[in-house]
């Protein structure tokens, strides 16, 4: 099988996961109605990670597209909402650059500005995570799920808070749970990153080469 082949293979595979890790729901989210996480919380931000963030992307929302579909293209506030935190996840994920702590920056901003979000001011400063993952992301794949899911945080949580006009009191009371969810998602993201490194070590190792893919040594079998 040629090159070309093999990664049209790949994406197709990773593509056809992610749609049926989005038809497996895990949790409500919280503060919201209807809407739950599902399994591609902890699948779509790894994406980029093996493929490059570019390539990442493309797969990543070819995956929201197709949920979106299957689902009869809703277009409730909540659905939309939910496809650009896990873009910005992705890439925070996948490479270290400055430029994605932009988004967790400009949310604290945009947050502090809207007036139930000024009330509840102090629920922002979990956004301070990112950054401070930002100089550990390197040394430690938790670091960088953890940073991951927090950008993803921000950004969902000021678009909810502009689409609904969630109250002050809302957002105090989530403060105790939103670490515990965090933890859960940066967790699961680790766990899916390590366990699909090493399952795609194993079919480099069986003799299906991709040179597109970038595995990280450290969780791969010996090739």
């Amino acid at each position: 099988m040629n090159e070309n082949l093999k990664k049209i293979a790949f994406i197709s595979a990773f593509v056809l996961i992610g749609f049926l890790a989005m038809q497996v729901p895990f949790s409500n989210i919280l503060g919201v109605t209807n809407l739950k996480f599902n399994l591609f919380d902890f699948y779509g931000p790894i994406a980029g990670s093996f493929i490059g963030s570019v390539w990442g992307m493309v797969i990543v929302a070819a995956m929201q597209i197709i949920n979106w579909a299957f689902h009869g293209f809703a277009t409730d506030a909540g659905t939309l909402i939910r496809f650009l935190p896990m873009l910005l996840a992705l890439i925070y994920f996948a490479k270290k650059t400055p430029w994605i702590l932009i988004a967790p920056g400009l949310a604290m901003i945009a947050f502090w500005i809207h007036p139930e979000g000024r009330t509840a001011w102090y629920y922002a400063m979990y956004w301070i995570i990112p950054f401070a993952m930002y100089f550990f992301r390197d040394k430690f794949v938790f670091a960088r799920a953890l940073g991951a899911t927090f950008v993803a945080h921000s950004v969902g949580s000021v678009a909810f808070l502009y689409a609904f006009n969630l109250k002050a009191a809302v957002w105090t009371s989530l403060i105790p749970i939103v670490w515990q969810e965090r933890m859960l998602m940066a967790i699961g993201i680790t766990l899916t990153y390590m366990l699909f490194n090493f399952l795609l070590s194993l079919v480099v190792k069986a003799g299906f080469k991709m040179p597109f893919i970038k595995l990280n040594p450290r969780y791969s079998i010996k090739i």
